[in-house]
C-alpha cells in the first residue's frame, strides 16, 4: 500500500513570546525571553516565583464570555490557536466534506486549574458536595479537540493523546498516519497546556524540576549551559493543519512544508529521568529518519527537547552524536525552550512550528542565555547560541520527550 503524502497548510500559535504566529516568529528570531514573575497568584512562598505566562491576552476577544467560563484555559488556548491555523490555511469549511476532517490534540495535564479550584473549594467547605456542573467537562484532557470539532462541525477522527511532554508530538504523528492511511484528508492537530497554577508550580518544585533563579527569571531557561538548574514552566498552544498533498494542491493551498515522518520510542528506564546514555532519544531519531526515508546527512536543523535540566540536555546531546556521527557538527541545533519555557503537552506543537518556520524563512532561532560551556556537552556542536543563524533549511527534526520515558520525533522537509 502506497502511503499518501502529508503537508502543512496552516499554523497557529499562542505562546509566552507572542500571541499569534507572526508575533511568535518575531520573538523566536529575535531571541526574546518569555520568563517573568508569576502574575496569576501570589508565588512569594514558592521556591520558584516565575514562569513563562501568556501576556496581554483577553480570551473574550476570541470566545464569548459565557462560553469561555465553561472552558479551562488549556481549552481556550486550543480554540484560539486552532482558529488561527484554520484561517491561515484558507479552508472554505462549508464546501469541504467535514466527515473527512478530524481533530487530534495533545495535552499532558489538561484542566489543572479547574481541578485545583474545585477541589480546594470543596476542602474549604463543610463537606457538602457543591461542585460546578462543568467541573468534569472543563477538566478532562479530551475536551479540547471535542470543542474544536463542535465549533466547526468536523466529524472525522477526534481524540487527545496524553504522553506527558510528548503529547502534542504524539498527536501530530497520529494525525500524520491517519491521513497517510486514508482515514481523513485534513486533521487539525497540535497541543495546549495551562499549568501555571499553585498546583503546577508546587508539584514541579517538589520534584526539584524547576529553575529557582528568582533573581533573574529572563535568563533562567538556559539549555546546555553549565549553570542550568531546571526548566521554566510555560503555557500556551500550537496548532497545525495537516492535509493530504493532492487535496491541498487541488484547492490551491499554501504549503509550508511536508511532514515526512515521525518516530516513537520509550526509554524504559525511569519515571522522570532520561536514560543517561540517551538510548530512547537515539532510537526515536533513528525511527523517525527511517519512517521519513531521510539520510542522516540530509538533516540541516534539530530543535532539541533541550529543557535546561542537568541530565536531559547531556543525554540528548549524546544521542545526537551517536545518531549523526560527524554530521552532528554540521547541523544547526537549538532549543526554543530557552525563550518559551517548557509548555509541557504543548511543547511538541509549538516547537514543530518553530522548525517549520525555520524552513519557511531560512533562519534557525537561537538558544539564548548561554554563558558557560558544560564539559559534558561537546562544544564543537553548533547549538545556535544566543543569536539566530541564517541557513537554507531543507530538512528539520523536532524532538519531544516526556516523563514516563515517552519519546517522539517529527521530521519536516521543504516541499520538493
Amino acid at each position: 500500500m502506497k502511503l499518501r503524502r502529508v503537508v502543512i497548510t496552516g499554523l497557529g500559535a499562542l505562546t509566552p513570546i507572542g500571541n499569534n504566529l507572526s508575533e511568535y516568529w518575531n520573538g523566536l528570531k529575535n531571541g526574546v525571553s518569555g520568563a517573568a514573575p508569576i502574575t496569576y497568584f501570589d508565588a512569594s512562598k514558592f521556591k520558584t516565583q516565575f514562569a513563562c505566562e501568556i501576556k496581554n491576552f483577553d480570551v473574550t476577544d476570541f470566545i464569548d464570555k459565557k462560553e469561555a467560563r465553561r472552558q479551562d484555559k488549556f481549552t481556550q488556548y486550543a480554540i484560539v490557536a486552532s482558529d488561527e491555523a484554520i484561517t491561515d490555511s484558507n479552508l472554505n469549511i462549508d464546501s469541504i466534506d467535514k466527515d473527512r476532517i478530524g481533530v487530534i490534540w495533545g495535552a499532558g495535564i489538561g484542566g489543572l486549574e479547574t481541578f485545583q479550584e474545585e477541589v480546594m473549594a470543596f476542602a474549604k467547605g463543610d463537606g457538602t458536595p457543591r461542585f460546578n456542573p462543568f467541573f468534569i467537562p472543563k477538566m478532562i484532557a479530551d475536551i479540547a479537540p471535542g470543542l474544536i470539532s463542535i465549533k466547526h462541525g468536523f466529524r472525522g477522527p477526534n481524540f487527545t493523546t496524553v504522553s506527558a511532554c510528548a503529547s502534542s508530538a504524539n498527536a501530530m504523528i497520529d494525525a500524520l498516519n491517519y491521513i497517510r492511511l486514508g482515514y481523513a484528508d485534513i486533521i487539525v492537530t497540535g497541543g495546549s497546556e495551562a499549568a501555571v497554577t499553585e498546583a503546577g508550580i508546587g508539584g514541579f518544585n517538589a520534584m526539584h524540576a524547576l529553575s529557582t533563579r528568582n533573581d533573574d527569571p529572563k535568563t533562567a531557561s538556559r539549555p546546555f549551559d553549565a549553570n542550568r538548574d531546571g526548566f521554566v514552566l510555560g503555557e500556551g498552544a500550537g496548532a497545525l493543519i495537516l492535509e493530504e498533498y493532492e487535496h491541498a494542491k487541488a484547492r490551491g493551498a499554501k504549503i509550508y512544508a511536508e511532514l515526512a515522518g515521525g518516530g516513537l520510542s520509550a526509554d524504559a528506564y525511569h519515571m522522570t529521568a532520561p536514560h543517561p546514555e540517551g538510548l530512547g532519544a537515539k532510537n526515536v531519531m533513528f525511527n523517525c529518519l527511517k519512517d521519513a526515508g531521510i539520510d542522516i546527512n540530509d538533516v540541516d536543523a534539530i530543535n532539541m527537547h533541550g529543557t535546561s535540566t542537568p541530565l536531559g540536555d547531556v543525554a540528548e546531546s549524546k544521542a545526537i552524536k551517536e545518531v549523526f556521527g560527524k554530521h552532528a557538527y554540521d547541523i544547526n541545533i537549538n532549543s526554543t525552550k530557552s525563550m518559551t519555557g517548557h509548555l509541557l503537552g504543548a511543547a511538541g506543537a509549538v516547537e514543530a512550528i518553530a522548525s517549520i518556520l525555520a524552513i519557511e524563512h531560512g533562519v534557525v532561532p537561537p538558544t539564548i542565555n548561554h554563558e558557560t560551556y558544560d564539559e559534558k556537552i561537546d562544544p564543537k556542536m553548533n547549538f545556535t547560541l544566543n543569536k539566530a543563524q541564517k541557513r537554507d533549511v531543507k530538512v528539520a527534526i523536532s524532538n519531544t520527550f516526556g516523563f514516563g520515558g515517552h519519546n517522539a520525533c517529527v521530521l519536516f522537509k521543504k516541499l520538493d
